[in-house]
């Protein structure tokens, strides 16, 4: 459900919602639960950029669907700032601890500290963030759902021992092989009165600025970091003070934390250290626990329903914003209703995605679950789904609803769980010659297709042929944005075979391996082009789209350089160096033609020149980074955008790809 969708989908208004009748059951006795939305990455993998029109668009879209709590992180800087300032810190020493837009989340998780690849976030961007959740804010509560605003977890700059000399810092673990000056965060002890104060300084400035508005406040201390001692005493007296702390400003607070630590570093968190840190909120109902990632990776059972604190069944579904097809719909319209009966202190449903992008039906079905005490039918859901998305002013084909039947029945029925995450094509993957194809889990993020390939040829002759009977749904942006994606993804999974036969001819003995490999090659790279020009016909595929978005919001040169390096390196090194490279890989016009492309290009050309005797992975990826680093710094020319730059009309794209590519499309595209 990218912004770009919902704002197309806006003026045709039915298509931003469920059209059945309404599902609740009179003998289901929840009526009280709770209907959540986001995670706190989101902030950066989906919103860094967004504006406030963004904003709009994607309450609209969470009210519409039944959400009543959702998280808010935006502008969380300026309350910390305001705060550390009141304790005496100066500007020189906080702002360098901050992040810069596309990793906000990451520095306020406690996991990264400071911001590389520019001179970081200006006090200019802070108070216009801040400016901005006052908006945000103001219109959750307008649409009647309730904010979830953030509270001090106790992440700090180092500099604090300035004014505070004798408080408890300690140094976190490093984390994902970052630098130590990017990690390794200072974090001020719950029990240290220093603690306390920052708390009330938070709270009651967010209070002031937006009135009471809730008293539900996220707050996550051990995001995929240890805490310094497994000791029980001391986990207990950790999560006893930072409750001390919310209460003392807030005696109505309840405390949110994502449950995410619990499956992440499951070595440490076990039974005994679970327990002991979850009693020291003395009052369950003081507590609210987010099954992070409940239709793949579930904790609720492991940890007694978190020993009979209130918690939330999510789906995480998505990491990274990837964008591959994806979805689970068994999982998440019956495993929710057995908690439901199983866990007395069950108390809603969420959606908890890293990123948007795509796969809306699952999150639609997620949240329409919630209305209903028995699963779902997803055959007649998909039906009535499809009636909706399309209609408007039309009829709906039966082509399209025989179409999303067979996507219902394979590429969103995965029971798989070896793959139990979005998956994304090995063309978004640094090059190699083995290890790319058949990735399961959910990191590195998976690649494997687990359905039968030929599904979507059929999809795509369904939706072609829908069009024969209704011309105008050309002209329906629902449409057009799924023409798209199916493509991208038909298109995605058949470049496995073109790498395969490129590496299986490499690896030959025959007189004429070297015309093969080139001649592979080549066609690797067609493909590309060719993937790139379909995706260009729509701005939610777009690169162009979300650099833009960057750069809008800087007020300097300066600050739209940086903007901008910040919204290139989260798409693909993630990191100053490429510690986390790929995970937030995107299949975008514009990144494969002057990324992914160029990537694949030094590939070829190197296989071109060497054999298996001597091929020397160090010396490739030495190449491949070379050319990763250099694409960072790049900027995009005024004017120049890749989106629409070699669109002349979906239609005529799509008839021209399909016949340049008989191999994949065959003649029933």
């Amino acid at each position: 459900m990218s912004k770009g969708i919902l704002k197309a989908l806006l003026p045709q208004g039915n298509e931003l919602f469920y059209h059945g009748p309404l599902r609740f059951d009179s003998a289901f006795d929840k009526t009280n639960l709770y209907s959540y939305m986001h995670h706190t990455v989101t902030f950066s993998y989906t919103t860094a950029f967004w504006t406030w029109e963004d904003w709009e668009l994607e309450l609209d879209w969470a009210a519409l669907r039944g959400v009543n709590v959702i998280l808010a992180w935006v502008g969380y800087e300026k309350v910390l700032l305001d705060s550390l300032r009141e304790i005496g810190m100066t500007d020189e020493e906080i702002l360098p601890f901050f992040s810069g837009p596309a990793f906000q989340a990451w520095n306020r998780l406690g996991n990264i500290q400071g911001s590389w690849g520019g001179h970081g976030v200006s006090i200019a961007w802070i108070e216009a963030q801040f400016e901005l959740q006052k908006k945000i804010v103001s219109r959750i509560v307008e649409l009647g759902m309730r904010p979830v605003l953030p509270a001090f977890p106790g992440f700090v700059p180092p500099a604090i021992k300035r004014v505070r000399p004798h408080a408890t810092v300690v140094n976190g673990s490093q984390w994902s092989g970052f630098q130590k000056k990017f990690t390794e965060v200072s974090f001020l002890s719950p029990l240290d009165r220093t603690f306390a104060d920052l708390q009330k300084s938070v709270i009651s400035r967010q209070m002031r600025a937006f009135g009471n508005i809730t008293h539900v406040y996220a707050l996550d201390q051990f995001n995929e970091i240890n805490p310094a001692s497994g000791e029980l005493g001391y986990l207990r007296n950790l999560s006893l003070h930072t409750w001390q702390s919310l209460k003392a400003v807030n005696p109505a607070a309840v405390w949110m934390m994502q449950g995410w630590l619990f499956y992440d570093k499951k070595d440490f968190w076990d039974s005994n250290r679970i327990s002991a840190y979850l009693s020291g909120v003395e009052r369950n109902d003081d507590m609210l626990i987010l099954d992070l990632y409940s239709e793949s990776k579930p904790q609720w059972q492991r940890t007694e329903s978190y020993f009979g604190k209130p918690w939330i069944w999510c789906q995480l579904h998505d990491f990274g914003g990837n964008m591959g097809m994806y979805g689970q719909i068994m999982n998440i319209t019956s495993d929710p209703i057995e908690a439901l009966n199983k866990s007395d202190s069950l108390v809603g449903f969420g959606l908890t995605m890293e990123g948007q992008e795509g796969n809306e039906i699952v999150y639609d079905l997620l949240l329409d679950q919630a209305w209903s005490a028995t699963p779902i039918d997803t055959r007649a859901y998909f039906q009535s789904w499809v009636r909706s998305r399309y209609s408007g002013n039309l009829s709906v084909p039966n082509e399209l609803y025989t179409a999303w039947d067979l996507l219902r029945k394979t590429v969103y029925n995965n029971t798989n769980l070896t793959t139990y995450s979005v998956t994304k094509s090995i063309f978004e993957i640094s090059p190699d010659i083995a290890g790319l194809v058949g990735r399961v889990g959910h990191y590195p993020t998976p690649t494997s297709i687990n359905y039968d390939p030929m599904v979507l040829n059929e999809v795509l002759s369904l939706f072609m042929n829908a069009t024969r009977k209704e011309p105008s749904l050309w002209h329906n942006p629902a449409y057009e944005y799924d023409m798209v994606d199916i493509t991208r993804q038909l298109m995605g999974n058949a470049f496995v075979n073109v790498y395969s036969v490129l590496i299986t001819s490499w690896k030959s003995e025959t007189e004429n391996r070297t015309t093969k490999v080139t001649s592979h090659s080549e066609r690797l790279l067609n493909l590309l082009s060719a993937i790139d020009k379909v995706l260009s016909c729509n701005e939610n595929f777009s690169l162009a789209t979300w650099i833009s978005s960057a750069r809008d919001w800087g007020n300097t040169t300066e600050t739209k350089d940086f903007f901008e390096y910040n919204a290139r390196n989260q798409i693909t090194l993630w990191g100053p160096t490429g510690e986390i490279s790929d995970y937030a890989s995107k299949a975008w016009a514009g990144l494969i033609s002057s990324y992914y492309k160029p990537r694949w290009s030094i590939f070829v050309d190197y296989l071109g020149e060497k054999n298996q005797t001597s091929y020397n992975e160090t010396e490739l990826k030495a190449k491949l980074h070379g050319f990763e680093m250099s694409w960072q710094g790049q900027s995009r020319e005024p004017g120049i955008s890749w989106a629409n730059s070699s669109c002349r009309g979906l239609e005529v794209v799509l008839r021209n790809v399909s016949q340049s590519w008989p191999s994949i499309f065959g003649d029933r595209a």
